[in-house]
Protein backbone atom coordinates (compact mmCIF):
# COMPACT_ATOMS: atom_id res chain seq x y z
CA UNK A 1 0.00 0.00 0.00
CA UNK A 2 1.49 3.25 -0.64
CA UNK A 3 2.10 5.45 2.04
CA UNK A 4 1.37 9.17 2.34
CA UNK A 5 2.97 11.83 -0.27
CA UNK A 6 6.12 12.60 1.65
CA UNK A 7 6.82 8.64 1.56
CA UNK A 8 8.42 6.94 -1.71
CA UNK A 9 6.09 4.60 -2.76
CA UNK A 10 7.56 1.19 -2.69
CA UNK A 11 9.29 -0.73 -5.74
CA UNK A 12 7.07 -3.34 -7.77
CA UNK A 13 8.48 -6.23 -9.19
CA UNK A 14 6.57 -6.67 -11.95
CA UNK A 15 7.93 -5.55 -15.40
CA UNK A 16 5.70 -2.52 -16.51
CA UNK A 17 5.26 -0.59 -19.64
CA UNK A 18 5.55 3.03 -18.31
CA UNK A 19 4.72 4.63 -21.74
CA UNK A 20 1.46 3.29 -21.83
CA UNK A 21 0.63 3.38 -17.86
CA UNK A 22 1.37 6.66 -17.52
CA UNK A 23 -0.97 7.30 -20.31
CA UNK A 24 -3.53 5.59 -18.33
CA UNK A 25 -3.11 7.33 -15.03
CA UNK A 26 -2.80 10.74 -17.42
CA UNK A 27 -5.69 10.32 -19.40
CA UNK A 28 -7.92 9.82 -15.54
CA UNK A 29 -7.46 13.49 -14.90
CA UNK A 30 -9.51 14.94 -17.45
CA UNK A 31 -12.01 11.97 -17.70
CA UNK A 32 -12.31 12.64 -13.36
CA UNK A 33 -12.58 16.51 -14.32
CA UNK A 34 -15.50 15.64 -16.17
CA UNK A 35 -16.79 13.50 -13.39
CA UNK A 36 -15.74 16.50 -10.99
CA UNK A 37 -18.19 18.68 -12.48
CA UNK A 38 -20.69 16.24 -11.61
CA UNK A 39 -20.11 15.39 -8.04
CA UNK A 40 -17.61 12.24 -9.29
CA UNK A 41 -14.33 11.14 -7.77
CA UNK A 42 -10.87 13.16 -6.99
CA UNK A 43 -8.31 13.35 -9.52
CA UNK A 44 -5.41 10.67 -8.96
CA UNK A 45 -1.36 11.77 -9.24
CA UNK A 46 0.82 11.69 -12.15
CA UNK A 47 3.90 10.80 -9.64
CA UNK A 48 3.05 7.48 -8.89
CA UNK A 49 3.17 5.19 -12.27
CA UNK A 50 5.31 7.93 -13.96
CA UNK A 51 8.47 8.00 -11.38
CA UNK A 52 7.83 4.28 -9.79
CA UNK A 53 10.93 2.30 -9.69
CA UNK A 54 10.22 -0.66 -10.90
CA UNK A 55 13.16 -2.78 -10.30
CA UNK A 56 14.38 -4.45 -7.25
CA UNK A 57 17.34 -6.69 -5.98
CA UNK A 58 17.55 -10.14 -5.47
CA UNK A 59 18.05 -11.46 -1.57
CA UNK A 60 18.17 -14.56 0.21
CA UNK A 61 15.34 -15.31 1.75
CA UNK A 62 15.60 -17.37 5.48
CA UNK A 63 12.24 -19.31 7.00
CA UNK A 64 11.66 -17.97 10.40
CA UNK A 65 11.75 -19.81 13.34
CA UNK A 66 8.25 -19.77 14.01
CA UNK A 67 5.45 -18.63 11.80
CA UNK A 68 4.36 -14.64 12.21
CA UNK A 69 1.52 -13.39 13.45
CA UNK A 70 -1.40 -12.61 11.06
CA UNK A 71 -1.54 -9.27 10.07
CA UNK A 72 -4.85 -7.40 11.86
CA UNK A 73 -4.92 -5.29 8.70
CA UNK A 74 -5.47 -8.22 6.28
CA UNK A 75 -3.34 -9.23 3.67
CA UNK A 76 -1.19 -5.96 2.35
CA UNK A 77 -0.63 -6.52 -0.93
CA UNK A 78 -4.49 -6.80 -1.52
CA UNK A 79 -5.90 -4.27 0.58
CA UNK A 80 -6.87 -2.59 4.17
CA UNK A 81 -9.14 -5.05 6.38
CA UNK A 82 -8.72 -3.80 9.81
CA UNK A 83 -11.59 -2.09 10.03
CA UNK A 84 -15.73 -3.39 9.11
CA UNK A 85 -15.72 -0.56 6.69
CA UNK A 86 -12.27 -1.28 4.87
CA UNK A 87 -13.38 -4.94 5.10
CA UNK A 88 -16.16 -4.03 2.14
CA UNK A 89 -13.89 -2.70 -0.48
CA UNK A 90 -13.35 -5.55 -3.16
CA UNK A 91 -9.82 -7.16 -2.26
CA UNK A 92 -7.20 -6.26 -4.92
CA UNK A 93 -8.26 -9.51 -7.40
CA UNK A 94 -5.74 -11.66 -9.83
CA UNK A 95 -4.72 -9.65 -12.82
CA UNK A 96 -4.57 -6.10 -10.77
CA UNK A 97 -2.29 -4.53 -8.37
CA UNK A 98 -2.78 -1.86 -5.62
CA UNK A 99 -2.83 1.64 -7.87
CA UNK A 100 -1.73 5.05 -8.43
CA UNK A 101 -2.30 7.67 -5.23
CA UNK A 102 -5.93 9.09 -4.39
CA UNK A 103 -4.65 12.43 -3.42
CA UNK A 104 -3.04 13.07 0.17
CA UNK A 105 -4.45 9.79 1.36
CA UNK A 106 -2.48 6.94 -0.89
CA UNK A 107 -4.34 4.12 -2.88
CA UNK A 108 -5.80 2.43 -0.29
CA UNK A 109 -7.47 4.58 2.92
CA UNK A 110 -9.90 5.20 5.17
CA UNK A 111 -11.19 9.26 6.62
CA UNK A 112 -14.31 9.11 9.27
CA UNK A 113 -15.97 12.02 10.56
CA UNK A 114 -15.74 15.85 9.35
CA UNK A 115 -12.86 14.57 7.23
CA UNK A 116 -15.32 11.89 5.36
CA UNK A 117 -17.76 14.71 5.08
CA UNK A 118 -15.53 16.99 3.76
CA UNK A 119 -13.63 14.70 1.14
CA UNK A 120 -17.22 14.18 -0.64
CA UNK A 121 -17.82 18.07 -0.36
CA UNK A 122 -14.66 18.35 -2.23
CA UNK A 123 -15.70 16.55 -4.94
CA UNK A 124 -18.46 19.07 -5.54
CA UNK A 125 -15.89 21.08 -7.29
CA UNK A 126 -16.74 22.44 -10.74
CA UNK A 127 -20.61 22.33 -10.27
CA UNK A 128 -22.22 25.29 -11.01
CA UNK A 129 -22.91 27.26 -7.74
CA UNK A 130 -26.24 26.08 -6.93
CA UNK A 131 -25.49 22.34 -7.80
CA UNK A 132 -22.36 22.50 -5.13
CA UNK A 133 -24.45 24.33 -2.71
CA UNK A 134 -27.55 21.22 -3.29
CA UNK A 135 -24.84 18.88 -2.56
CA UNK A 136 -22.94 20.33 0.33
CA UNK A 137 -26.32 20.82 2.41
CA UNK A 138 -27.31 16.64 1.25
CA UNK A 139 -23.83 15.69 2.58
CA UNK A 140 -24.68 17.60 5.84
CA UNK A 141 -27.75 15.79 6.05
CA UNK A 142 -27.00 12.82 4.87
CA UNK A 143 -24.17 12.15 8.41
CA UNK A 144 -21.41 11.11 6.51
CA UNK A 145 -20.20 7.91 9.08
CA UNK A 146 -16.98 6.79 7.34
CA UNK A 147 -15.70 6.78 3.59
CA UNK A 148 -13.21 4.08 2.19
CA UNK A 149 -11.39 4.06 -1.06
CA UNK A 150 -9.13 1.72 -3.20
CA UNK A 151 -7.70 1.90 -6.16
CA UNK A 152 -6.46 -1.01 -8.92
CA UNK A 153 -4.15 -0.73 -11.73
CA UNK A 154 -4.27 -3.42 -14.38
CA UNK A 155 -1.66 -6.09 -14.31
CA UNK A 156 -1.70 -5.24 -18.31
CA UNK A 157 -1.20 -1.43 -17.57
CA UNK A 158 -3.98 -0.54 -19.51
CA UNK A 159 -6.99 -0.02 -16.89
CA UNK A 160 -6.92 2.12 -13.90
CA UNK A 161 -9.88 1.89 -11.42
CA UNK A 162 -10.86 3.55 -8.36
CA UNK A 163 -13.90 2.38 -5.70
CA UNK A 164 -15.17 4.58 -3.03
CA UNK A 165 -17.43 3.13 -0.64
CA UNK A 166 -19.49 5.65 1.90
CA UNK A 167 -21.49 4.61 5.07
CA UNK A 168 -24.32 7.17 5.59
CA UNK A 169 -26.58 7.20 8.96
CA UNK A 170 -29.69 5.30 6.92
CA UNK A 171 -30.67 3.89 4.17
CA UNK A 172 -32.75 6.68 2.64
CA UNK A 173 -30.00 8.91 2.63
CA UNK A 174 -28.14 6.31 0.38
CA UNK A 175 -30.62 5.96 -1.86
CA UNK A 176 -31.31 9.58 -1.65
CA UNK A 177 -27.40 9.91 -2.58
CA UNK A 178 -27.83 7.27 -5.32
CA UNK A 179 -30.52 9.33 -6.92
CA UNK A 180 -29.22 12.47 -7.12
CA UNK A 181 -25.61 11.30 -8.59
CA UNK A 182 -27.57 9.41 -11.04
CA UNK A 183 -29.50 12.50 -11.66
CA UNK A 184 -26.70 14.77 -12.08
CA UNK A 185 -25.17 12.31 -14.97
CA UNK A 186 -27.95 12.34 -16.96
CA UNK A 187 -28.86 15.93 -16.91
CA UNK A 188 -25.33 16.48 -18.58
CA UNK A 189 -26.21 14.83 -21.33
CA UNK A 190 -22.72 13.88 -22.91
CA UNK A 191 -22.14 10.67 -21.22
CA UNK A 192 -22.90 7.41 -23.39
CA UNK A 193 -24.85 4.42 -21.54
CA UNK A 194 -22.67 1.97 -19.52
CA UNK A 195 -22.87 -1.68 -19.21
CA UNK A 196 -26.05 -3.22 -16.94
CA UNK A 197 -24.29 -4.91 -13.83
CA UNK A 198 -26.18 -8.52 -13.39
CA UNK A 199 -27.83 -8.85 -10.38
CA UNK A 200 -27.52 -5.63 -9.25
CA UNK A 201 -30.49 -3.41 -9.80
CA UNK A 202 -29.19 -0.38 -8.24
CA UNK A 203 -26.01 0.57 -9.70
CA UNK A 204 -25.58 2.72 -12.69
CA UNK A 205 -22.85 2.98 -15.12
CA UNK A 206 -21.78 5.77 -17.92
CA UNK A 207 -19.67 5.92 -20.89
CA UNK A 208 -17.02 8.78 -21.43
CA UNK A 209 -18.30 10.72 -24.34
CA UNK A 210 -16.47 9.35 -27.35
CA UNK A 211 -13.16 11.59 -28.96
CA UNK A 212 -11.82 10.91 -32.41
CA UNK A 213 -8.56 12.97 -30.16
CA UNK A 214 -8.02 10.36 -27.46
CA UNK A 215 -6.62 6.66 -27.70
CA UNK A 216 -8.45 6.63 -23.81
CA UNK A 217 -11.98 5.98 -22.44
CA UNK A 218 -13.56 5.20 -19.30
CA UNK A 219 -16.52 4.61 -17.40
CA UNK A 220 -18.39 6.27 -13.97
CA UNK A 221 -20.62 3.45 -12.16
CA UNK A 222 -22.55 4.94 -9.45
CA UNK A 223 -24.41 2.17 -6.86
CA UNK A 224 -25.60 1.09 -3.27
CA UNK A 225 -26.25 -1.79 -1.20
CA UNK A 226 -28.11 -1.45 2.23
CA UNK A 227 -26.69 1.34 3.98
CA UNK A 228 -23.41 2.06 1.74
CA UNK A 229 -23.30 4.02 -1.56
CA UNK A 230 -20.23 3.04 -3.90
CA UNK A 231 -18.62 5.00 -7.14
CA UNK A 232 -16.29 3.70 -9.29
CA UNK A 233 -14.62 5.45 -11.70
CA UNK A 234 -12.14 3.82 -14.62
CA UNK A 235 -9.87 4.55 -17.06
CA UNK A 236 -8.35 2.97 -19.98
CA UNK A 237 -6.55 2.47 -23.36
CA UNK A 238 -8.69 2.02 -26.62
CA UNK A 239 -10.18 -0.72 -27.00
CA UNK A 240 -11.80 -0.24 -23.36
CA UNK A 241 -12.79 -3.33 -21.89
CA UNK A 242 -16.13 -2.49 -20.06
CA UNK A 243 -16.70 -6.43 -19.56
CA UNK A 244 -13.53 -6.24 -17.40
CA UNK A 245 -15.01 -3.23 -15.30
CA UNK A 246 -18.38 -4.49 -15.17
CA UNK A 247 -16.87 -7.45 -13.52
CA UNK A 248 -15.07 -5.97 -11.17
CA UNK A 249 -18.03 -3.89 -9.59
CA UNK A 250 -20.15 -6.86 -9.73
CA UNK A 251 -17.42 -8.72 -7.64
CA UNK A 252 -17.44 -5.16 -5.29
CA UNK A 253 -21.12 -5.79 -4.64
CA UNK A 254 -21.38 -9.16 -4.46
CA UNK A 255 -17.97 -8.61 -1.78
CA UNK A 256 -20.39 -5.60 -0.16
CA UNK A 257 -23.04 -7.94 0.26
CA UNK A 258 -21.08 -11.08 1.08
CA UNK A 259 -17.57 -10.23 2.62
CA UNK A 260 -16.74 -13.05 4.23
CA UNK A 261 -17.36 -15.14 1.15
CA UNK A 262 -15.10 -13.47 -1.83
CA UNK A 263 -12.01 -15.33 -2.07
Amino acid sequence: MTPGPDVAPAADATPARPGRARRVVLGVLPFVLVLGAVGGAAAYTKSTVDGADRTVGTTVWQKPDREPAKDPAGDPPRGRAATELSKLLLPVPSGYRLGPDMGVDGNDSETSGRKAAAAMKESGRGLAGKQRRELEKRIDRYDIQGLVRRSYTADTDDLVVETQIVKMKDRKAVRDMYTFRTGLMDAVGVFRDGPKIKGHKHATCYRMPKSSKSDLDGMACVAYDGGVFLSLDAMGTEPFDTSAVAELLKDQLDHIASPGEYI
